[in-house]
């Protein structure tokens, strides 16, 4: 069994999947638009070119998303995307460039559970934890 986690956006999942392949690497892999799907012809003709699928590949991870049309799409409420990361400074430099344009809600720092953890909702409106564990 595999866990992922798809995104919802308002329209611009593709400028935010350029952007977390940019921040996290990884390679964008599948991507369609509703225009290129077999349901092209029953979307709005200004939604053709919004993405229906997108996929990143991050090693044997992916995240997923897609662009919801007006009437499904719902802001993200209670749920976060975590990222562990197992090194401070890498952990530091993925949240501040998730961070821009974005808004912090709990600065990266360290805690008692570990060396660094931090919150942010990143400019598309995606809610993000960074996480590094503390060294063994």
């Amino acid at each position: 069994m595999k866990l992922y986690s798809y995104l919802s956006f308002n329209g611009n999942c593709e400028a935010a999947f350029a952007f977390y392949e940019q921040v996290l690497g990884g390679k964008v892999g599948d991507k369609m638009t509703y225009g290129e799907s077999p349901m092209a012809d029953q979307v709005p003709e200004e939604w053709r070119d919004k993405i229906m699928h997108a996929q990143l590949i991050l090693g044997d991870q992916e995240l997923m998303g897609g662009d919801s049309m007006p009437e499904y799409f719902e802001e993200p409420k209670g749920t976060s995307v975590l990222i562990a990361i197992e090194d401070p400074d890498k952990a530091e430099h993925v949240f501040a460039s998730l961070a821009e344009n974005g808004t912090i809600k709990m600065p990266i720092q360290e805690t008692f559970w570990a060396a660094r953890f931090g919150m942010v909702v990143d400019q598309f409106g995606t809610p993000w934890m960074i996480n590094c564990d503390r060294a063994a």
